[in-house]
């Protein structure tokens, strides 16, 4: 837990101080003057609060991912036991299919949940990783279904992609926040327009931040199918039917408590949320998709 809260902060600290460095650098804090918004320093700021986080998260996603998870990568000359050098040239051949010029860490982290995620900033920095609970729980044919699914994330680029997607809707957030709190605030006494306008920023941040995670999901469910037809093409379109209908039989050994790492996994596990807002698209659909191949 606390380890979590100080990656969190650390996270955020760095967020917070890119955006004072280049706010500051550029001289686009101040977008209202005395004649209103200037939209295009606006623009600027928006650009740099929005993009800070998804890129700073971006470089950090594979040491935070160790981490967080307590990930032991495996080292491909070091002592590994059978099952652990199968996976290793399981994963780096499978990579050197997909035209990955330096091999992925491969890595275990000790969880009873049947699931495993890819994650790093580049297809060349990247870490691919399964629980323990997938390892004894699946069979050899699964497991290569999902590792074939990772190395297909890795070869799209699409933890790039996310990163990209989350910094522009972050951008029109920030941006489309701020010319709403500023027109909210023309309309209220002079004395009350400095309250009114940061109240309705909170507001309409929140509730444009809604809007645009349905952006952002959608193509995180869209990704999970098309990493699912590279995983097909890398295993056999058999072994990755057979690793999403082991998935579907373990559903219910997914955590879901470590949200931020919930996109980068092969099973988000059951939403609470409607679908509009679930990362990973239902098993069944998925498999459906690849059974129409």
């Amino acid at each position: 837990m606390f380890k979590r809260i100080g990656l969190f902060l650390l996270v955020n600290f760095l967020v917070l101080l890119t955006i004072v460095i280049m706010t500051s650098l550029l001289g686009v804090g101040g977008y209202i003057t005395a004649y209103g918004i200037d939209y295009g320093s606006l623009l600027v700021f928006a650009a740099i609060v929005g993009f800070s986080g998804s890129f700073i998260s971006l470089a950090l996603s594979r040491w935070m991912a160790k981490k967080m998870m307590n990930v032991r990568v495996l080292d491909p000359n070091g002592n590994l036991t059978s099952e652990e050098y199968r996976i290793v040239q399981l994963v780096h051949n499978m990579s050197r299919q997909s035209g990955i010029t330096k091999m992925p860490e491969v890595g275990i982290y000790d969880s009873p949940e049947v699931n495993a995620f890819a994650t790093g900033a580049t297809k060349n920095s990247s870490l691919v990783a399964v629980s323990t609970g997938l390892l004894n729980r699946m069979d050899d044919a699964a497991v290569e279904g999902v590792l074939a699914h990772e190395v297909a994330h890795i070869a799209n680029g699409d933890m790039v992609t996310m990163a990209l997607i989350q910094g522009v809707v972050n951008t029109f957030v920030v941006f489309i926040s701020r010319i709403l709190a500023y027109a909210v605030s023309t309309f209220v006494r002079e004395e009350y327009a400095t309250i009114v306008h940061f109240a309705s920023i909170i507001f309409f941040q929140i509730f444009f931040s809604i809007l645009g995670s349905i952006a952002v999901m959608a193509f995180s469910r869209y990704r999970e199918f098309h990493a699912d037809r590279g995983g097909a093409m890398l295993a056999g379109k058999e072994k990755m039917i057979h690793a999403l209908q082991s998935l579907k039989q373990n559903v219910q050994l997914v955590d879901t408590d470590q949200q931020a790492l919930q996109t980068m996994k092969i099973n988000g596990g059951a939403s609470k949320w409607t679908k509009l807002f679930s990362s990973h698209p239902d098993l069944d659909d998925r498999i459906r998709s690849l059974q129409s191949l």
